[in-house]
């Protein structure tokens, strides 16, 4: 396997919003003198690739090879091409899409002033042998033959538009004659380490929405883009707005698949949006980081024969697509599906109880975690695209419960080091340009959250090896911006909150330095794993001064009220340790005393919601867990089902019209809760005991059964109860090799798999 650093380009112009600059075809032809052995093609498309061998794609999937800032790693995909080949001649056709390498629909993040911004270009290597020994090895050169494709638009957030009337008729076949195309031009390779990926490829699922809905509409006349896209004008604009509105059912992640006979040169508009207007109307005011028209916006025009159009270069986050410049004998059921795609990642969990809402709230988590995993963990899939660390770090352990997606984000974190500053600081967003640095602990915290989850749910020592200087950089760096009262510098905080940013109430200084606590114990343990004693030293100490710090500045030891006495500081407060042992029952006693007096609703954001239920049931409080969960009445999540949402929001607003996202993951933490509390399944509780499962389930009064099962490093365990005849009965079935201890109500009542009454 060879990494060519040998990258080619059509063009050196590259397309913007002003002026669109095709997506090149490419194509290099080579002869075979007799039947081979072995033969194999390494390629880095940039931004993204397609590749045919004699006019059959083999491309891994959509969006291929990566995402990833190509400086600081430029991704390489190897294919096995020997049953695609013959002896004679044959053709290797390449599609190259703008990706990441140009990126003017990240404006907003700064992706359009990368120094790495240019045209597509590809780098590959051909090696292998044939029958009779003889090395087989070209790379890319100037041999390679271009043309524009019919493809004259692409952007990873923007869409793709597509012109059929332009289509060349094989060109990717051996036949095809390119005696008119032109030479590529060789170009200056981007500086980025040479890696092959081995994170899960992002493909089709094999899930095909088909509209369960068809209606007359238009697109909404209220879209106001950001004030810093506003100076852009875009070289095409079709002012179209009356068309037939697809609703998909649900709000997923994917693409769309147009099948249409049109006459030749018809323009159809695909615009896809979460949710319609109070008319009916799509609307896509929540994606307004982009030129109108330009927003998760499709374009086809038709050849005049039958079209099939499918994107690989973007993708959307949508339940619903408007379709214009169609009449209404083309507005079939068979015009439009969407084509669900997210990483291939298999499921490790699961969850079912008694109570529908709690199935269907299980089931939106599912949906936001796939529909946001397109390589890594992506905050939203249809107006940002951005890996944030801070909901990674939020929902790194009920993925990693959830999915076996540990090489994904151990992939992930190498892109994470080759960001980090040299002295220590992390970005917020991954990859990145240099837009993000300096959020704060509480984003920073998934340095240490995703190795430490990786290992204690996949058992994967690795990550720790691969991390540990990155943490300990972190770590130093962040010591260094200690103020006088001895706390770490603060950054973003309580994110999400009910009624919205302007209405967090814990501090962001306390949350942040009780987020930096909990990453400096999670160091603590990988340096222990690690025998690296004198970093595991640095953090102990580290560790108690910040805090004894949090307590002198946010602890009435005397009321026992932390911070600002809300929800999460308390919580907080309890969870990560800052009160003392002897102190938490009376804490906890403010706490609960804290969500009565709100009606036993809900009061907090993102950074409360972590941790709030699991405290409240270790408490002993589940039933309340339960209910500020599934209770239908807003702020809760079951209010999420009652405003008709399939997914996971960003926020909880008692109107979810007002909400920038119907797709986040980072509130998803409650499938951990169903799975670990409600059906009691508690693997490696000490973190070292790979074998060891504590089955506790909690018994939620409303409840009547409920189970779940899990896959650890050493098998499956399933467990499920059932409240029949005034007892309770319990069913374990776990791998021969785990040892399962079984409890309830606090007491022990057996070991292993069986049947236990109680």
């Amino acid at each position: 396997m060879y990494f060519s650093d040998k990258f080619i380009c059509a063009t050196e112009e590259y397309s913007s919003y002003n002026k669109f600059v095709p997506a090149p075809y490419l194509r290099k032809e080579f002869t075979l003198s007799e039947a081979v052995n072995s033969l194999e093609i390494t390629i880095c498309g940039l931004g993204f690739y397609r590749l045919w061998i004699n006019g059959t794609e083999i491309t891994k999937g959509i969006i291929a090879p990566y995402v990833s800032n190509p400086d600081d790693i430029k991704y390489y995909d190897n294919y096995d091409i020997k049953e695609y080949v013959r002896e004679g001649k044959n053709a290797i056709g390449i599609l190259l899409g703008n990706g990441m390498l140009n990126n003017p629909g990240g404006e907003i993040w700064d992706f359009e002033k990368a120094q790495f911004r240019r045209s597509p270009c590809v780098a590959f290597a051909v090696e292998g042998e044939t029958q009779k020994g003889e090395k087989i090895f070209f790379e890319a050169d100037e041999s390679v033959l271009c043309a524009d494709s019919p493809l004259y638009f692409d952007d990873y957030r923007s869409g793709e538009r597509y012109d059929a009337t332009m289509e060349i008729k094989g060109w990717n076949e051996i036949s095809f004659d390119a005696s008119l195309w032109k030479n590529a031009l060789v170009t200056v390779p981007p500086k980025g380490e040479k890696r092959l990926c081995e994170a899960q490829p992002v493909k089709p699922t094999g899930e095909v929405l088909y509209p369960v809905n068809i209606s007359k509409g238009k697109i909404a006349d209220d879209y106001r883009i950001h004030h810093k896209m506003a100076y852009i004008v875009p070289c095409e604009k079709s002012g179209m707005r009356d068309g037939f509105i697809y609703d998909f059912g649900i709000n997923k992640a994917g693409v769309s698949l147009l099948k249409i006979k049109g006459e030749k040169g018809q323009r159809v508009e695909l615009q896809f949006g979460e949710f319609l207007d109070e008319n009916g109307d799509l609307t896509y005011r929540n994606i307004n980081f982009f030129p109108e028209e330009y927003s998760q916006r499709d374009v086809f025009i038709c050849s005049g024969d039958d079209d099939t159009f499918m994107p690989a270069f973007t993708y959307h986050g949508a339940r619903y697509c408007i379709v214009t410049g169609i009449t209404e004998e083309q507005a079939t059921k068979e015009l439009l599906s969407f084509v669900v795609c997210n990483s291939v990642l298999s499921s490790t969990a699961s969850f079912c109880c008694s109570d529908d809402t709690a199935n269907k709230l299980f089931e939106m988590c599912k949906v936001s975690d796939l529909a946001n995993f397109f390589y890594f963990p992506t905050d939203c899939p249809h107006r940002e695209k951005n890996g944030w660390t801070g909901d990674i770090a939020l929902s790194s352990e009920h993925m990693l419960m959830m999915y076996d997606c540990e090489k994904s984000l151990s992939e992930w974190m190498v892109n994470v080091r080759a960001s980090q500053l040299s002295d220590g600081q992390l970005c917020a967003i991954i990859p990145t340009t240099g837009w993000g640095f300096s959020t704060g602990p509480s984003w920073d915290a998934f340095v240490a959250a995703v190795p430490y989850y990786t290992y204690i749910y996949k058992g994967d020592r690795k990550i720790f090896e691969d991390n540990s200087d990155a943490i300990y950089k972190y770590i130093l760096w962040a010591e260094g911006t200690r103020n006088e009262k001895g706390l770490i510098k603060h950054g973003l905080g309580d994110w999400c909150p009910i009624g919205g940013n302007d209405n967090i109430k814990a501090s962001k200084e306390f949350t942040g330095n009780v987020n930096f606590l909990d990453t400096l114990k999670k160091a603590i343990f990988i340096f222990d794993v690690l025998g690296k004693e004198e970093e595991k030293a640095y953090c102990e100490r580290l560790y108690s001064e910040i805090r004894a710090s949090v307590r002198r500045e946010f602890i009435d030891e005397k009321s026992l009220i932390a911070d600002t006495c809300c929800q999460t500081s308390q919580a907080m407060a309890i969870y990560f340790d800052v009160f003392n042992n002897d102190e938490k029952v009376e804490a906890f006693g403010i706490l609960l005393d804290m969500i009565h007096k709100n009606g036993d609703f809900i009061d907090f954001g993102i950074l409360g919601a972590r941790i709030m239920f699991h405290l409240l049931s270790d408490y002993g409080e589940y039933d309340l867990a339960y209910k500020m969960i599934t209770r239908k009445e807003w702020p809760s999540y079951g209010h999420f089902i009652e405003q008709g949402l399939t997914s996971l929001p960003e926020s909880f607003f008692p109107d979810f019209s007002e909400c920038d996202s119907l797709n986040h993951h980072f509130f998803g933490d409650i499938a951990n809760w169903f799975i670990s509390k409600v059906a009691g399944i508690r693997y490696n509780t000490d973190g070292k005991s790979f074998d060891k499962v504590i089955i506790e389930p909690c018994f939620i009064s409303s409840l009547t059964s409920a189970s779940a099962s899990l896959v650890t490093t050493c098998g499956k365990i399933s467990v499920s109860w059932e409240k029949r005849d005034e007892k309770t009965y319990i069913k374990v079935d776990a791998d021969e090799r785990l040892k399962v201890a079984v409890s309830a109500y606090g007491k022990s009542i057996g070991q292993g798999s069986g049947e236990y009454i109680i």
